[in-house]
C-alpha cells in the first residue's frame, strides 16, 4: 500500500571541496566556489553575520541599485572558472542575475540520483551503452545531467535558452561525458514532453526545475500556476513502470511551499510514497542554514 509524500524531510548541503558558505546575514551570503569568494543578496539571511572580517576576501560582490543589479569587482575574476563535485567538473561564471550557474543545494539530490542510478543497473559512463534513459527538464547548466549520464543514463538534456544549452554542454565536456550520453535539445519544455507523449516515449527518471515564469525557445510562455499541473500530466504519461524508476522536481524560485508541490503531483501521480521538503545549505563553521528551495521526490 502506498502512502502519502513526506513533507518534512529536509536536506542539507554541507560546504565540501569546491564549495563553502561562509557566512550569511544582513541579507547576504558570502560564497567560496573553487578560488573565488563571492557576496550575493539572499532574502532569507535575516540574521546578523557571524564572521564580518570574512567578507573582506571577497572577489566580487552582487548589489541592486535602481532595480538593476551587478556584480562589483574588488579584485581579478576570470570570465569562468573550473569547480567540481566528486567526479564531475563544471564551469562556475558571474552572470547579470546574480548566479553562478552553480546551485549547491543540489548536493544532496545529487547524491540521490547516484543512488537511483545504482538500483536501475547503472555503470560507469565508459563500460557500453547506458541502461536507463533520464529526462532533465529545464536543464540550465546540466549538473544533474553530467551527474546521471556519469552514473550510466543516457540523459535527453531539456533547455528553452541557447546559452544554458551551450553552458551544459560545456559542462558535459569538461566532465568527459561523452557525445553519445547525452541528447541537448532547445526547446519549449512543455511542448517537447507532449511530442514525447505522442511518440510513446519512457523515461525511467524525470528531473525538473521549473521556473515560476519563463518563456521557451519559440516564445511560449511558461506560468508555473497554469502550466505547471498540465506538464505534470503529460509526464506521467512517459514516466517508466520499470520498479526503481524515479521522479525529481525542483522549486528554486517559485515561490511555494513543499505540501503545495508534493499535493499537484500526487493529484496526478497518486499516493506514491516518497518524501518532499525544503533544501537547505550549511554554514561551515555554524549550524545556521539557509533555505534555499524546495523539492519533491520519488521511486517506483
Amino acid at each position: 500500500m502506498t502512502k502519502k509524500l513526506s513533507c518534512d524531510q529536509h536536506l542539507i548541503a554541507k560546504s565540501c571541496g569546491d564549495y563553502e558558505l561562509l557566512d550569511s546575514g544582513d541579507n547576504e551570503k558570502l560564497e567560496r566556489f573553487g578560488e573565488i569568494v563571492v557576496a550575493r543578496p539572499e532574502t532569507q539571511a535575516l540574521w546578523q553575520k557571524q564572521r564580518p572580517e570574512l567578507w573582506e576576501t571577497a572577489h566580487a560582490t552582487f548589489s541592486f541599485h535602481d532595480k538593476k543589479g551587478a556584480w562589483n569587482m574588488k579584485k581579478p575574476v576570470p570570465e569562468s572558472w573550473q569547480v567540481s563535485w566528486n567526479d564531475a567538473k563544471f564551469l562556475a561564471r558571474l552572470t547579470g542575475f546574480k548566479h553562478t550557474g552553480i546551485f549547491p543545494e543540489q548536493a544532496p539530490n545529487w547524491e540521490w540520483l547516484i543512488d537511483r542510478m545504482k538500483d536501475l543497473g547503472g555503470r560507469s559512463s565508459d563500460e557500453g551503452p547506458p541502461r536507463s534513459n533520464v529526462l532533465n527538464l529545464f536543464g540550465y547548466t546540466g549538473i544533474a545531467s553530467v551527474v546521471a549520464a556519469q552514473a550510466g543514463a543516457f540523459v535527453t538534456h531539456v533547455d528553452a535558452s541557447k546559452q544554458s544549452l551551450d553552458w551544459a554542454h560545456e559542462n558535459a565536456r569538461l566532465s568527459s561525458i561523452g557525445e553519445d550520453k547525452i541528447r541537448w535539445i532547445l526547446d519549449d519544455a512543455l511542448a517537447f514532453v507532449k511530442r514525447e507523449a505522442r511518440r510513446g516515449a519512457k523515461y525511467d527518471g524525470i528531473i525538473l526545475d521549473p521556473p515560476a515564469f519563463g518563456r521557451g525557445a519559440k516564445g511560449e510562455v511558461w506560468k508555473i500556476e497554469e502550466d505547471f499541473p498540465v506538464l505534470l500530466e503529460s509526464l506521467k504519461e512517459i514516466f517508466s513502470d520499470k520498479p526503481g524508476s524515479f521522479f525529481l522536481v525542483n522549486g528554486y524560485a517559485a515561490g511555494y511551499a513543499p505540501r503545495s508541490f508534493a499535493q499537484a503531483v500526487e493529484s496526478i501521480f497518486g499516493e506514491t510514497g516518497g518524501e518532499c521538503g525544503e533544501l537547505h545549505i550549511k554554514e561551515s563553521s555554524s549550524d545556521r542554514v539557509i533555505p534555499a528551495g524546495i523539492y519533491v521526490r520519488f521511486v517506483r
